[in-house]
């Protein structure tokens, strides 16, 4: 879902993605998981809950190698 994200993407946006509720209940559980992925470096959070796959060291995915 991150790879093909043009854009940051907030909790509510990813629970309905998922096919999972939008309630408080929902987003709010969601959040803590997205920020456990944040302080692990697998996703950044620039601006507060807009979150975006992490770029990789190696590069983008998609870039070709010579």
């Amino acid at each position: 879902m991150f790879a093909t994200a043009e854009q940051r993407l907030r909790a509510k946006d990813i629970c309905r993605a998922l096919g999972i509720g939008t309630t408080a209940n929902d987003t709010e559980s969601l959040r803590a998981k997205l920020k456990r992925l944040v302080a692990r470096g697998v996703l950044t959070e620039n601006q507060p809950a807009l979150v975006a796959l992490a770029p990789t060291p190696a590069g983008p995915a998609d870039a070709t190698v010579a």
